[in-house]
């Protein structure tokens, strides 16, 4: 399944997105793959591939950048999904 970080995705908070993992962590039996964009987006034959499109938010900000955001919110999903005490609402 791929998911595309993309500026015309998806947005959502971190709780919708650690809820929306949750769901892709039960629903998905093969592998969950997360693309980021390049400053031109990607070919339409990628955009044509993917399932889905998540937007990080309507900053733009460096493929380095983004990889370190990514990460962190996949942390805070996982966190979240557990019932730890890293967000706070």
């Amino acid at each position: 399944v791929v998911v595309l970080l993309d500026e015309h995705g998806k947005e959502m908070r971190s709780i919708d997105f650690a809820q929306w993992m949750g769901k892709k962590l039960v629903n998905v039996n093969k592998r969950l793959v997360f693309i980021i964009g390049g400053p031109y987006g990607f070919s339409q034959k990628v955009y044509d591939t993917a399932s889905e499109k998540i937007s990080m938010s309507k900053m733009t900000f460096s493929h380095q950048m983004i990889r370190l955001i990514f990460v962190e919110q996949m942390y805070r999903a996982m966190t979240i999904l557990k019932g730890g005490p890293y967000h706070h609402e």
